[in-house]
């Protein structure tokens, strides 16, 4: 796989793996922009509270609007850019909330991870998944430390980057590979 650093690169995978960090580390190493999205204020927009639990229809809604208000964001941007968030990463916290028992319209799921890839194919030319491995510490305002939630949505999104619907490259960053400036090398040599 060869990076063509002169499209957009997104880092993947789940939450407390380090990908804000490596995000604006790669930004200042490479002189490209980083380009950070938020989900607070869709939901504070929304007047949801992203803790408490909602049926899936709603979440599907939610996720919509998440999609929408990270496209305006990166079609905003100038090119080439990094993100620490990609469509993939959206896709696989919404297939995460699906338990044995949810009730899930699967029509409108699947016209969600259509758009999805449409949008990661449209402003993503390059993805690094960035797997678990650094250590959890728990942080005032940060996403939960749960590991093995953390583990289940690494799986989806490793997954999801082997969709034939996929259209961008992909490196995969291997597990063992902690250090900022390893990650950073191991990106770099990808190109």
């Amino acid at each position: 796989m060869n990076f063509n650093l002169d499209g957009n690169l997104g880092l993947c995978g789940a939450h407390r793996t380090g990908k804000t960090t490596l995000a604006i580390a790669l930004s200042s190493h490479l002189n490209m922009p980083f380009v950070r999205t938020t989900t607070s204020q869709v939901f504070a927009k929304l007047g949801l509270d992203p803790a408490e639990t909602m049926d899936f229809t709603t979440r599907l809604y939610v996720q919509n609007h998440v999609l929408e208000a990270a496209e305006q964001i990166w079609q905003s941007s100038a090119s080439p850019f990094i993100s620490d968030r990609t469509p993939i990463d959206m896709i696989a916290y919404t297939l995460g909330d699906i338990q044995g028992k949810t009730e899930v319209d699967f029509d409108l799921l699947n016209q969600y991870i259509d758009r999805c890839f449409t949008s990661t194919n449209q402003f993503f030319q390059n993805l690094a998944i960035i797997q678990p491995g650094i250590p959890l510490i728990y942080e005032q305002g940060k996403a939960a430390l749960n590991a093995a939630y953390i583990e289940h949505i690494n799986v989806l999104v490793t997954g999801l980057c082997r969709d034939s619907r996929l259209k961008a490259d992909v490196f995969c960053n291997p597990r063992e590979a902690i250090a900022i400036d390893l990650r950073i090398s191991n990106i770099l040599r990808s190109k």
